[in-house]
């Protein structure tokens, strides 16, 4: 059954990468930038995908726990971040930026007029009333699944 864990593992891997690939065509193919915490959604997955990577020359349990346990927490983030559209709790109330280190005040003032203004509270996108936060909760469970099911079967 170790390459049931193994295959289970990559699918789950994969499921990560899909969900990002879907995050950045939203953002720069349906110009829907991301909120803040649209982007921690996207760290887990990101971790996961790597996690993918180190199943071809690392034994497959302690990668797929440590698989499961990434992707869980991204699911946390995820209902999170669905909670705070569906405004059933507050989400953070502040935003961070780049460096602005060497920039002119002009440059700086242009900066701030261009940029997209996100908030976390807001649903840009949602289909069978899911948001793509929830959506990405539902999805992440599923991975996580595979990764205990992987963990589990070797």
């Amino acid at each position: 059954m170790k390459l049931e864990g193994f295959q289970s593992a990559v699918l789950a891997a994969m499921i990560s990468g899909a969900l990002l690939l879907g995050a950045f065509a939203f953002q720069y193919i349906g110009d829907l930038p991301p909120c803040k915490m649209c982007i921690w959604q996207r760290w887990p997955h990101g971790i996961a995908i790597f996690l993918g990577l180190l199943l071809f020359g690392l034994p497959v349990r302690p990668v797929a726990s440590l698989g499961f346990l990434v992707v869980l927490v991204g699911a946390g983030i995820a209902f999170f971040h669905a909670g705070v559209e569906q405004l059933w709790w507050e989400g953070p109330s502040t935003c961070t930026s780049g460096s602005v280190a060497g920039m002119s005040t002009e440059d700086l003032l242009d900066q701030i007029m261009n940029a997209p203004l996100v908030r976390c509270d807001e649903i840009p996108w949602s289909l069978f009333g899911l948001s793509m936060a929830a959506w990405n909760g539902v999805i992440s469970l599923v991975a996580a699944g595979l990764w205990l099911r992987a963990a589990l079967r070797t």
